[in-house]
């Protein structure tokens, strides 16, 4: 039995993923400051999970809060989830990335070195390659990212990169597509469900429709993510994550939802192509570098959206 610490666990990928080591048989430890998660996914896991409620933001917290793991059970291997996931609020304020997204990452990495724990697995994301000019974007391509949430990821991959040459011993980092799925916490699916509940006759979509993006179903990902911590042999393995399409347009995904909850509603898009400042509005990048390592995904960016969307309305319902 190992025991893993996921930062972000109480969250929508980390609860995910957190489920998926319990089922293999191994221990899990959660570093959540419940901002966006929630201790509903963690009860959900059962008695297998342990939750410690932190601001992982605070070096000082964090650090005793590691220290305390290690000396109950250890850490053999950290999950580093925790970061900023509202894009546009990081736009509007540097400080939110800076402090959730990069600060998380760089008092992550100084806990693990002072305690001795060699391995860790970072998700970062497809913001960091920024705006597409041509052709799908592979890991050997320029970052350049728009968003102050990819300019932190990114700053966050060099700095994990530098602590391998001075602490740790094996690095995996997952460049994740827009993930969905449940439990839903935010994103577009969401967003328009929640507005057709408040407003049954138009859905307002931000942009034209034309944006298009691939997606991920949250178990492929985890799925995907763990095939590459057992089978990737390198010291620092970084990897796209993704669907093997283009991506599906924002209109497709919004008349999907039209057509699942509010059947009669119309659709009213925006005049930009993009929809939010720092939106990357196209974006496609190349997964074929983890096709070699031996893993591929089952669904199409619109299987994960037609799956997605109707657990997202079975959520809502529920409440």
């Amino acid at each position: 039995m190992r025991t893993h610490l996921i930062t972000g666990g109480a969250g929508f990928i980390g609860a995910n993923l957190a489920q998926s080591l319990l089922n293999a048989g191994d221990r899990v430890v959660i570093f959540d400051n419940l901002s966006r998660g929630s201790r509903r996914n963690i009860e959900a896991l059962g008695s297998g999970a342990e939750l410690v409620v932190v601001d992982i933001a605070q070096h000082v917290s964090v650090d005793a809060a590691f220290e305390k793991v290690v000396a109950s059970s250890g850490i053999d291997e950290v999950w580093h989830l925790a970061a900023n996931s509202d894009i546009p609020a990081g736009v509007s304020d540097p400080n939110i990335d800076l402090r959730d997204t990069f600060l998380t990452t760089f008092n992550v990495l100084l806990a693990m070195k002072r305690h001795g724990i060699g391995t860790l697995h970072f998700a970062s994301t497809s913001a960091v390659y920024g705006l597409q000019v041509s052709g799908a974007f592979s890991e050997l391509d320029a970052t350049l990212p728009i968003s102050n949430y990819g300019a932190m990821k990114l700053a966050s991959e060099a700095q994990i990169r530098a602590a391998l040459e001075s602490s740790l011993e094996r690095v995996n980092v997952f460049r994740f597509p827009n993930v969905v799925g449940l439990p839903a916490t935010h994103g577009v699916i969401l967003d328009f469900v929640r507005k057709l509940q408040l407003n049954e006759g138009t859905l307002d979509v931000l942009g034209n429709g034309t944006q298009r993006k691939p997606y991920m179903h949250v178990s492929e990902l985890v799925e995907a993510i763990l095939f590459v911590r057992e089978h990737s042999k390198e010291s620092y393995s970084l990897y796209n994550m993704g669907p093997e399409d283009e991506g599906v347009l924002v209109s497709a995904i919004a008349e999907e939802v039209r057509n699942q909850f509010c059947p009669n509603a119309s659709i009213a898009f925006g005049k930009e192509d993009f929809g939010w400042v720092g939106d990357v509005p196209r974006f496609s990048y190349s997964t074929a570098k983890l096709a070699k390592l031996g893993w591929r995904p089952q669904y199409s960016s619109m299987n994960a959206i037609q799956r997605a969307v109707a657990e997202v309305v079975g959520q809502e319902a529920a409440r």
